[in-house]
Formats: structure tokens, sequence, C-alpha cells
């Protein structure tokens, strides 16, 4: 079945301007929708990304299409790019606002060998050593499907793999027997550094007592990834409408009939890929069943010689330390040092000034020569996390052409490319075979003891999110 366009947007040469701005207190628990052709966040990645691609312009009428995809960030497009590639399908990908407006342009660039937010030793527990192994393999393949897709894309990559900071010394003994498994279980070569080489031969972080480093990690430049995402999706036929949210969904006779503000689409079939910017109304089938949490960055300005000198910075590679509130960052390739953590429980509190502070009081902490160092970028974004720390690509009822790829809790950047692979192949009647747990369950819903913890179901949802975030804090910081 082939879409009806309208011939302005098969001739379309230019993104689609913004229709509002930014929205910096937005929440998915409170909005039935994330706004309609909002501009972006005012991230690094944007401000040093270009112009962005052509798109193919609101929907404006009726369409009746084969494959519809919800969201156009990394995951939605490159689902589009697999389902082309290596399917021959075409599809049409909806965006609320602008293409790669939410955690695709508000992350902190860091593709790393992961698939949610679970270590190796807790696949174990959880899944057993046989399943363990073979996820393993799926983030290992993952990779090589991140690297072949970013193969012909500027997106000024950053390889070498991640250090995994400690950030006191009563974690070394747990950072060492997870590398002893990684190693001696899982064949992959990470390596435990002490404190004097970290801070020597890696990067001077004052909170260092060791590391481990493993051999998979790429830093990106999350805009150009995505735009370059954008522009490789519509060379190969698939259709990106941003300004065009999903605000009314009703399944007839194998239909899926989506009202969008420019016209009814109506779908065979619909891939979910909205990330942490999933609205509560989007589909029953997702209802209560993400944690969004917010996380903030920030970006100073380019470090002199001095500077870099002074903090000890001899890699580009991306680290992140094993605090549970933990803190990501690197050293860009222009030299400037980007941080990011956690930030405020909801978003009418995002915009406080307080929460900036914190990461720039914890920047300092790593790095005490960057005291007073200007910012030139300071953002938040939403975060997709399920309440079993795990992702799931899925068809969540066998009876309906639904299917999802969601809950990356933070390590989404290398991942969602993986994601979109297997979303394709769930879209094209091609995944049955995919047998591991986040291929064939659901998104769970908080279990008691998850619920006791996080509280997880509105209005009660971010009470426990507050006790849970001082309770971390004092596993990371006090006890």
């Amino acid at each position: 079945m082939e879409t009806k366009t309208s011939k302005a947007g098969e001739e379309r040469r230019s993104a689609t301007a913004p229709s509002q701005p930014y929205d910096p207190a937005y929440d998915p628990l409170k909005s039935t929708t994330p706004g309609q052709g909002r501009d972006y966040a005012p991230t690094y990645w944007i401000g040093t990304a270009g112009e962005p691609p052509a798109d193919d312009g609101p929907v404006t009428q009726d369409m009746d299409v084969d494959v519809v995809i919800i969201g156009a960030g990394f995951t939605g497009l490159t689902a589009a790019i697999f389902l082309a590639q290596e399917y021959g399908i075409r599809a049409t990908v909806l965006e609320a606002n602008r293409t790669s407006w939410g955690c695709s342009t508000r992350n902190g660039g860091q593709a790393q060998c992961a698939s949610g937010r679970l270590k190796r030793s807790q696949w174990i527990e959880r899944y057993g050593l046989e399943t363990a192994l073979k996820l393993h393999r799926e983030c290992l393949d993952g990779m090589e499907t991140f690297k072949s897709l970013i193969e012909d894309i500027d997106c000024e990559p950053q390889p070498g793999g991640h250090l995994y900071i400690a950030h006191r010394d009563k974690v070394m003994p747990s950072l060492e027997k997870e590398a002893r498994l990684l190693r001696e279980t899982f064949d992959y070569d990470a390596r435990i550094l002490d404190a004097d080489t970290v801070k020597r031969d890696w990067v001077g972080d004052q909170d260092a007592a060791g590391a481990m480093h493993e051999p998979e990690g790429i830093g990106i430049h999350a805009g150009k990834l995505a735009f370059g995402y954008l522009r490789k999706a519509r060379a190969l036929g698939a259709k990106v409408h941003p300004s065009s949210p999903v605000q009314g969904w009703e399944t007839r006779d194998g239909v899926h009939y989506l009202k969008t503000p420019g016209g009814m689409v109506r779908a065979r079939a619909v891939g979910i890929a909205t990330g942490g910017y999933t609205s509560q109304s989007l589909h029953p089938q997702l209802k209560n069943r993400l944690l969004p949490i917010l996380s903030n960055s920030i970006v100073t300005r380019p470090l002199t010689a001095n500077e870099i000198e002074a903090c000890s910075f001899r890699t580009h590679q991306v680290i992140t330390d094993t605090r549970v509130l933990r803190h990501y960052y690197r050293l860009l390739p222009d030299n400037r040092l980007q941080i990011g953590s956690r930030s405020a429980i909801t978003g009418r509190d995002a915009p406080q000034q307080k929460y900036e502070d914190v990461l720039v009081n914890n920047m300092v902490r790593k790095f005490p020569a960057l005291k007073g160092i200007p910012l030139d970028y300071s953002w938040w974004g939403w975060v997709d996390v399920s309440h079993d720390m795990m992702p799931r690509i899925h068809q969540p009822d066998p009876k309906e052409t639904i299917f999802y790829a969601l809950g990356y809790g933070g390590n989404g950047v290398m991942y969602s490319a993986q994601a979109g692979r297997r979303l394709a192949q769930w879209i094209a009647g091609d995944g049955r075979q995919l047998d591991l747990p986040i291929f064939t369950s659901q998104l769970p819903f908080p279990n008691i003891r998850e619920m006791v913890e996080s509280q997880a179901f509105a209005p009660f949802r971010r009470f426990g999110q507050r006790f849970l975030y001082r309770w971390y804090y004092l596993k990371d910081e006090v006890l």
C-alpha cells in the first residue's frame, strides 16, 4: 500500500520550523501529549549540529499507510531505516514536535555496551547464565549494528571503550568481582585500574578510588547522529512528519486509526518509539509501565591547555561513575567538558537553578581546577526507565499489530539502534525468532517490593521517587 502524500511534502527542502517555543517544564506524567511543533531544548547537541535536515512536513490530510512509527528519535528513525533496508517497507514516522526532539538530543552521547540498567552479574541472578550470555551477545551485536550505522554519519565518534570510575574505596571489591566475571565468564576484556593509574594515565577525577575499563564504548555527537539518521531514513523512502502528535487512537478490523491535527492516518501496523516522552494516554498497553526520570547536563566553555592538564584529561573516552545516581561525563572533541546526572523529580521543578548548581558543585568536586568556569549549555531531559530496569522490544498483544521499543533506562544511545532493528523485525513479521526476555515479555507493572520503593502509580509515584532518591544519596555518599 502506498502512502498518500501532498505534493508540497514531496518537494520540501527544509526542516519544519517550530510553531511553539521549548517548554522547560514539560512532564510526561502530567501532560496528555508532548505538545505540537515545540522547539528543541537548548542543548549543546542542537546548538552545534548545524541546520536540521529537511523533513516531510506535518500531516495535512488523511493517509493510508502500511506502517506508522510514533516517535522520530533514534529508535523510530533506525526502525524506519531497517524496515526499508531489510524488508522493503517504507514507514511513515509521526513526531509530535521537531524530529528527534526528545531523548535523542538531550542525552550525554555515550554509546555503551549495555541494555538497560542491570549489570551482567544481575542478569545471571535474574535470568540464569545461559540467558545472560545471550543478552551479552545481543549487546555486542548491538554495538556492531551501531558502528555500521554511523560509518557514513559525521557524528564525531570518540571510540576506545568506557571507563567506569569507582567513586569510593568501598566500591572497589564489587567492581573487581564484576570485572573478573566479565573476563572469565563473558570473555569480555574488562580490566581493573588502581586510583593512581586512573589519575595519572586517564583522568584526574578526585573521586576516583580506581576504575574498571571495558573495551566497548563510543562517544558521539547526539544532534549530528539524529540528523544523520533522519537523512538516511528519508533517502530510503521513509516519510517523517513533525508537528503531528497522535491525539487519538482506535483500532477497528485490524486497522489503526491515528488522529493527528492535520488528518487521520490509517495504518496496518504501528511501532511505538516515544522513549521518556511517552504520554500516559498514548495507548492503554503503556499506561503506568514506565517511570520517567529527569537527567541534567551541562557543557562548559572549551577548556584551555592548562585546564586540561590540571584535570589530567588523557582520554576522550566516555566515563561514568559507580553512584546509583551516577555521573556521566567526557571531554568533547572541542575540549569542552560535558557532565550529567539525575535531576528534579517533576517537570515543574526542573527549571530551578538549584539542580544546575548541584551538578556544577559535583563537577568541581571531581575537578577542582574548573571552579568558576563558565557554562555554555545547560539542559535536562526525561529518561524512560522500566520497572525492572530492562528494556522491552515487544508485541504486547499477538492479536494486534502494535509493537514498542522502550525502557532503555539511560543506556539508549547505542541500544536504540539495535532496538530499532529488532522493532523492524517485529513489524515485518520476523519477530517470533527473538527469544530473549526483553523480546518475549511486556514492560512490567511494578511488583509489591518495587511499589514500596518507587510508588509507581500516580499520584504516589513522585512521593516514592523522592524517598528513593534520598536513600540513593545516603548509599552513594554516606553509608
